[in-house]
């Protein structure tokens, strides 16, 4: 399938389609059992840049690339599995598991070697990506998540920032889809527009999206987290690494994305003023920061 919008501006869409954005290219993209829904826009020919969303959200969180793609650029937004109008994961989104699947992606699409631009749970697949596979990744920008090199002595002071995500990784089917738990996640942790904060909400009503919103909070708690605390991340990162952090994010703290504690050859941080959802609240320097 392929679909294209068209106008400014854009179109805040509360049904069951995607969201218009002027200019995209959409379709859907068969890859390790997971048929991916992807949004393009920018030079089919362009220097290809992946952007992974996190939660709670989808390729939505990309628009203001998406409807601006900058000179020269490919900007590439898949739902991740379970996510947006992605079909479901074959696993329990066990975030190594996620990284196979966007791989797989880009293999699938033809992209030997891209860009990557990531938020929230899309930078912890990335991470894993650029870890696992450095050769096909020319420069990675994450925003607003935790390096995967973490001492454990310090970690342990933020864990409380974690009590959020219990009833979604417990109760997180209904809880997402017959009350206005998502929407008061976005009301206390964002300064995000009202409209948009409810169109990423109603997505999550949708079973298969609740779904992976639960098991992408079950798996990090029961499987994800304990698997970090015994067998810390040692691989060096190779690509070049520029990290991005909204002051306000209440869930993720500044030192849990310090330069000092990054195992990597190339990483530096760069702090802006807004809170944990930098992609919608500061799209000029995501942009900045990508070129």
């Amino acid at each position: 399938m392929r679909t294209r919008g068209s106008g400014f501006p854009i179109v805040r869409c509360m049904t069951a389609e995607p969201p218009q954005i002027p200019g995209v290219r959409r379709s859907f993209v068969e890859a390790n059992g997971v048929r991916f829904h992807v949004t393009e826009a920018g030079a089919p020919d362009g220097r290809p840049v992946v952007a992974l969303h996190g939660f709670p959200q989808h390729h939505y969180e990309w628009r203001d690339l998406l409807a601006d793609p900058p000179a020269g650029l490919r900007i590439i937004a898949p739902d991740l599995p379970g996510y947006g109008w992605s079909g479901p994961a074959r696993h329990k989104w066990a975030k190594e598991d996620v990284a196979t699947d966007v791989l797989a992606l880009l293999d699938a699409m033809g992209l030997d070697r891209v860009l990557l631009v990531a938020h929230d749970w899309g930078a912890c697949v990335g991470y894993l990506m650029v870890l696992r596979e450095p050769q096909r990744f020319d420069g990675y920008l994450a925003t607003n998540f935790p390096h995967p090199w973490q001492p454990r002595g310090k970690t342990l002071p933020h864990l409380w920032r974690l009590y959020y995500q219990v009833p979604l990784a417990t109760a997180g089917v209904p809880l997402q889809r017959y009350t206005k738990y998502v929407r008061l996640m976005f009301r206390l942790g964002s300064r995000m527009d009202p409209a948009d904060a409810h169109l990423f909400a109603d997505r999550f009503r949708n079973p298969v999206c609740a779904r992976a919103g639960r098991d992408t909070y079950r798996s990090f708690l029961l499987h994800d987290l304990p698997s970090s605390a015994r067998h810390p991340e040692q691989r060096r990162a190779t690509v070049p690494i520029r990290a991005l952090f909204g002051t306000g994010d209440a869930a993720v703290h500044l030192s849990m994305m310090s330069p000092e504690t990054a195992n990597a050859d190339d990483y530096t941080l760069e702090t802006v003023d807004a809170s944990h959802f930098v992609v919608d609240e500061r799209p000029d320097v995501v942009r900045e920061k990508l070129i």
